[in-house]
């Protein structure tokens, strides 16, 4: 399992992979997807470079709830490929901080 936290900041996303994914194989993978400050929503997302440039949602993997709520998304890895994984924040201004678990 890896773990990945980050804080999305005034420009309203984060980037996870600097790549997109590359895979040919038909893998299971378990996410789960937690927003850590209040007040604020985020969407874990998955889509091109210029999704992800205009801050727009390409395939939204996971949204969040308040702080203590985690999400479950489970998908094929084939569905990923060619597509980078960020974060946006839906809903609010905070700096957001969020735990991404995938397994």
């Amino acid at each position: 399992m890896i773990s990945i936290t980050g804080t999305v900041g005034s420009s309203g996303k984060y980037l996870v992979t600097g790549i997109p994914v590359d895979t040919k194989n038909h893998t299971v993978l378990k996410i789960t997807f937690e927003n850590k400050t209040g007040g604020t929503n985020l969407a874990l997302c998955v889509g091109t470079d210029a999704n992800f440039t205009a801050g727009t949602v390409g395939m939204q993997l996971s949204d969040s709830g308040g702080p203590g709520f985690q999400f479950l998304t489970i998908i094929d890895t084939a569905k990923l490929s060619g597509k980078i994984i960020y974060v946006l924040r839906a809903v609010g201004t905070a700096d957001s901080m969020f735990q991404i678990n995938i397994d």
